[in-house]
């Protein structure tokens, strides 16, 4: 199964702050809120929602294409994402702009402050799968420009391509159409409990409306987990014990790599969940959304310590 996997492509400029940003927050001032947070530390790592994902799906040799555009700054991560098992034939570099860049705090919480700079991303929308991807089997549309991720939608269903709506972030920026559009019709629907709430205020859709338009429905749900809910079954997912939490930018992109590595292998919902669980660990445990590291036979050992997949992740040790 060929995966192409949209969104953008930045570098993250992760900073930690000591203390909890909610004791700067006066309840009475929220209308007028002007704060600076002094940060101990700041690294830049690479980084944006498709090449995160590609990257936890190269690890388990599930060799993705990613369609995007990238800035003059990418040649580096370029060669970084192929050495590590992603095809980029489909990324675009648009000569006069840079990467888009992702900047956050996150506090002692694990509360987090953030701000995006589009950069080449706001290119997004001049590619097309037609184009980059015409062999496309199964497309991930997450976070990018909100005018390519429509683009994108309507051109699956055209084109006939199984697609996962993975709005996330710009769930906050796409129209209440744009994301009843993105819903009806996919393959699944994934999203966090917050986003999900507030897709359903945005659109007016109700659990059963969207569950009625979409093929599936994944919700994380932090700490406690995650829940599919696909064919009138439901699945929950438990989160793997990190051995330590050192930041958890990126986590959600590496459940979703891990999930959809189990889907292109035709494995069970349960088992593509609990695949995606331990990749987020893996993130978790790592400073950096892209800083994971396991070989195949190394990640199923671990998910054979907290889980029982039947033998289903054989083939992935053969494949491997």
């Amino acid at each position: 199964m060929k995966i192409v996997v949209t969104g953008s492509i930045a570098y993250d400029y992760l900073m930690f702050f000591p203390g909890k940003f909610t004791d700067h927050l006066l309840p009475d001032h929220l209308h007028n809120v002007n704060l600076s947070f002094l940060v101990d530390s700041m690294k830049r790592q690479r980084g944006g929602n498709a090449p995160n994902i590609g990257y936890t799906m190269g690890l388990l040799h599930g060799r993705p294409t990613v369609m995007a555009t990238a800035g003059q700054d990418f040649g580096e991560y370029r060669t970084w994402l192929e050495k590590h098992g992603v095809d980029t034939s489909g990324i675009v570099e648009i000569e006069d702009e840079y990467c888009a860049s992702f900047f956050v705090s996150t506090d002692e919480n694990q509360n987090q402050i953030a701000s995006f700079y589009t950069g080449a991303m706001a290119h997004a929308n001049k590619l097309t799968f037609a184009q980059y991807a015409p062999d496309a089997d199964l497309a991930i549309i997450s976070p990018n420009d909100p005018a390519a991720m429509s683009s994108y939608v309507r051109e699956c269903k055209r084109l006939g391509i199984d697609y996962i709506y993975d709005p996330s972030q710009q769930t906050v920026r796409l129209s209440a159409d744009d994301l009843r559009e993105g819903v009806t019709g996919c393959r699944l629907l994934t999203t966090n409990e917050y986003e999900f709430n507030l897709i359903q205020e945005k659109t007016g859709l109700k659990q059963d409306d969207i569950m009625a338009l979409a093929g599936g429905l994944l919700i994380t749900h932090g700490k406690q987990g995650s829940t599919i809910y696909v064919n009138g079954e439901t699945y929950h997912i438990p989160p793997v014990p990190p051995l330590g939490v050192t930041e958890p930018t990126g986590a959600g992109d590496a459940f979703r790599g891990g999930l959809i590595r189990g889907m292109q292998m035709g494995l069970p919902w349960a088992v593509s969940g609990r695949m995606g669980a331990l990749a987020a660990t893996y993130v978790l445990e790592n400073f950096g959304t892209q800083s994971h590291r396991f070989t195949v036979a190394e990640f199923v050992s671990r998910y054979r310590q907290h889980f029982d997949d039947d033998g289903a992740l054989d083939t992935l040790l053969r494949d491997g």
